[in-house]
């Protein structure tokens, strides 16, 4: 990508002229740890050679999903061979929660279990083994209470782990009464589990004078440390929480870690050893939370040409038995009801309903892929009843520039490019000549049909809690040259820990391979938000880049003043500094008053060391201009936009529901890109895990409350042969950010994530062909073969029939 106006990339205007430093920003880097991940050198917390002494820590599950604890009998669980102790709720020394927000997330249950496979106890013993069998071998007297598992049933009940919350604009019923043309229907789209490579793990180690340090598996370290020192009854400055990088995480890791962390610091409080807990596959897919799921019911009106005059929404989603962070997840997906579109008149109405299931948490895209899911499903549904094109009706509802800008909330879209990335991307893609070869093919085709479908994405970039959206960082030279750097964010593969080095090497000029960034550590950089909500690059590379900043004003000063020029002669390029005259890199050392030089960055380093020049220095950075009011939930919650577009061909088997994505092509905006090889691989990852969540990953429950898909063997996530045959990837060459992001760039992590709608509304297209396009499917999410087979029954039934609650 060739950035252009260098003034806003505070990148010399002349750069090319002179040396590039190995590594800068812009440049398609490798991962930092790529080569140990693919030769198995890159150590996770269970690679970590074990102290002497460690204790290996399992938990016991209930076996209700709504009961009040009679009895439990842990004699056979403590006789077992191998078991050093066993904790219960009793055990904690401190506070028995580890809720991040709200405290109704117990460590232990004690009296009343509220889901199945929530923590009773756990087991410490010499090793994994001993304690895992151990585990099982718990005694537990249950007295059966009314279970709510889904949330008709939570709906019914009045059920709520939080009030309901309400946005509004316009006059949504006089819109809709008057309105040419009215629809409205309901849709559901499945949870999603994390199912990350590495799973839930704490190596809890007890210091001395009282203090612990855990190794966690954690996207929030800070947060962690709170949830340790909280449930050990300690100040925060007792608990030190390190992560040098995860397995993945995907949201899962953000505030659930602080329960496994918990557990193993008071194992090794009480015995005085080291105690690691890493969960198994099974444990963790039934004691950690997933996607929300929501059913979605909606009426809408507009007019002739498919414009949308009014849209109410009612977003009902399963929180589980505790609030985690439903309210901003439920929140955010009030915010992207709008996705792309324009909605005059609104009416958003949020049910954050309670149910005995494991308590939903974040999971990428934090609320956001959830409301855009329903908003396309009413664009999608217009379209087929006017018989037109749903990329047209798409299109005419799309955000302007300068009118129709402002979102249900409130924030002004002032930097809308999705016009024309759907004008790039469907003239690329030859969408209308395939959309009309398709339906050609179709007519032909009694056994396969195919679907397409171009969709957009809108997302919101920073934290909907404005007080996250801020970052630290620390940052150290050597008297030889190298740089050691720590920051707040965390490192589960996404590459940040390579882009934040980057910018760096940017502003200091060195090679990136001089530059080392360590371990997230509460010791180093305090209070640090979550890595999450997309923003890992955007706050801690500004902090770090304040922090490089201060170093080299302070080299700066020094240099001018020890060799007599004015600062401005003193120039950082490509691992030299050039003073005076030598701009060109011809200039000497003679360390002379005023004459022209050029050192090497590490000589200037060196100095200024024996010069008493402070070489370390502390970065932060707050997002400006945000601000939102979360009880009348309006404002300007998110610092800018990022946006895409894609499009999915797909072929689905009428006989035996199963699907097929056979291309997709992508146009995805990331503005000036900090490397753009680890942020093509975010879109294509974003966009394959999306669709997973969309056609394959289904949760499944028992009447009895017991999730039944708690392993590989039972829950489908896309494999290789499930990436489409034809996938074209771009990022936008003139991708540029109008506000003061870092070098100008968008964040990655989330918004691609949501493109994979477009597979999800081929598969409807496909669905509509086998009723000869005569109906809207009426489709839920997963669209797993079960699910299209239903569908297509349920749209062969209605044939010509309108769709149900249609009005002329």
């Amino acid at each position: 990508m060739q950035p252009s106006e260098a003034v806003d990339l505070a990148i010399p205007a002349d750069r090319a002229a002179v040396p590039a430093v190995q590594g800068a920003v812009g440049s398609g880097l490798a991962h930092e740890s790529a080569v140990l991940h693919v030769t198995g050198g890159a150590a996770y917390i269970d690679d970590q050679p074990e102290l002497r002494g460690t204790l290996h820590a399992a938990i016991g599950l209930a076996s209700a999903a709504h009961a009040r604890i009679r009895r439990i009998d842990l004699a056979a669980v403590r006789a077992a061979p191998g078991v050093v102790a066993v904790l219960d709720a009793a055990s904690v020394p401190g506070l028995n929660d580890f809720g991040p927000v709200v405290h109704d997330d117990p460590i232990f249950a004690s009296d009343e279990v509220q889901f199945h496979g929530q923590a009773l106890f756990a087991v410490l013993a010499e090793d994994m083994r001993a304690a895992r069998h151990a585990a099982r071998l718990a005694e537990v007297d249950y007295e059966a209470l009314p279970a709510l598992l889904d949330v008709d049933q939570a709906l019914a009940a009045g059920s709520r782990v939080l009030p309901d919350a309400q946005l509004r604009r316009g006059e949504p019923e006089a819109a809709l009464a008057a309105a040419p043309h009215r629809l409205a229907g309901s849709v559901r789209h499945g949870g999603q589990d994390h199912f990350y490579l590495e799973t839930h793990i704490a190596y809890a180690i007890p210091q001395e004078d009282g203090t612990t340090r855990v190794h966690s598996s954690s996207q929030h370290p800070g947060e962690v440390q709170l949830q340790v020192a909280h449930a050990l009854g300690v100040d925060a400055k007792d608990v030190v929480v390190e992560c040098r990088r995860m397995g993945g995480g995907f949201g899962g890791k953000e505030s659930q870690p602080g329960q496994i962390a918990a557990i193993a610091a008071i194992g090794a409080r009480l015995t005085g050893r080291p105690v690691k807990l890493r969960l198994d596959r099974d444990d963790d897919m039934v004691l950690t939370g997933k996607r929300h799921d929501f059913r979605i019911d909606w009426e809408a009106g507009f007019d002739d040409d498919g414009r949308l005059l009014a849209v109410r929404f009612m977003q009902a989603t399963r929180a589980g038995y505790s609030a985690d962070l439903t309210g901003a997840i439920a929140d955010r997906a009030m915010f992207h009801a709008d996705n792309a579109y324009y909605l005059e008149h609104v009416d958003i109405l949020s049910h954050r309903c309670k149910t005995h299931t494991v308590s939903n948490t974040a999971f990428r895209g934090f609320g956001g892929p959830q409301g855009l899911f329903g908003i396309e499903e009413v664009i999608d549904a217009v379209a087929r009843h006017l018989d037109l094109d749903p990329l047209a009706v798409r299109k005419r509802n799309y955000y302007g520039l300068g009118e129709r800008d402002l979102t249900p909330y409130g924030q002004k879209v002032e930097d809308n490019v999705i016009a024309e990335l759907t004008a790039e991307l469907e003239a690329d893609c030859d969408y209308a000549a395939r959309r009309a070869a398709l339906r050609a093919w179709n007519a032909a085709s009694p056994v396969i049909k195919r679907g397409i479908a171009l969709t957009p994405v809108k997302f919101g970039i920073s934290f909907t809690a404005t007080h996250l959206n801020q970052a630290g960082a620390l940052l150290h030279v050597y008297t030889d040259g190298t740089v050691l750097l720590n920051h707040g964010g965390t490192e589960m593969g996404q590459g940040l820990f390579t882009k934040v080095a980057q910018v760096v090497a940017e502003e200091l000029q060195i090679d990136v391979s001089h530059i080392r960034v360590t371990a997230s550590d509460t010791s180093k950089v305090p209070n640090a938000s979550a890595t999450a909500a997309s923003s890992g690059a955007d706050l801690n590379g500004k902090a770090a880049q304040q922090a490089a900043r201060k170093i080299k004003a302070r080299l700066t000063e020094f240099a001018a003043a020890r060799y007599g020029v004015r600062e401005d002669q003193v120039v950082f390029r490509a691992n030299r500094v050039h003073i005076g005259n030598a701009g060109n890199g011809n200039g000497t050392a003679t360390g002379k008053p005023g004459a022209p030089l050029s050192l090497s960055f590490a000589e200037l380093a060196k100095q200024a060391w024996m010069g008493r020049i402070s070489l370390s220095a502390t970065g932060y950075y707050r997002t400006p201009k945000i601000a939102y009011d979360r009880e009348t939930l309006s404002g300007r919650p998110f610092y800018y936009y990022a946006y895409g577009v894609a499009c999915s061909e797909v072929a689905i088997d009428t006989l035996t529901g199963e699907s097929r994505v056979l291309r997709t092509d992508i146009l995805h905006d990331v503005g000036r890109s900090l490397n753009p090889a680890i942020d093509l691989g975010q879109v294509e990852g974003g966009f394959i895990q999306g669709m997973g969540w969309l056609t394959s990953e289904e949760l499944c429950w028992s009447a009895d409350g017991r999730l039944t898909t708690h392993a590989p063997s039972t829950y489908k996530i896309p494999a290789v042969s499930d990436v489409p045959e034809i996938f074209n990837v771009r990022l936008w060459e003139r991708g540029f950010n109008a506000e003061d992001s870092i070098f100008r760039s968008k964040a990655v992590g989330e918004p691609p994530f949501m493109l994979a709608l477009s597979v999800w509304h081929a598969i409807k297209d496909a669905v509509a062909a086998a009723a000869d396009y005569r109906v809207t499917p009426q489709l839920n999410a997963p669209a797993t073969p079960e699910e299209i087979l239903r569908s297509l029954t349920e749209a062969r039934q209605r044939d010509v029939e309108p769709p149900a609650g249609a009005t002329a």
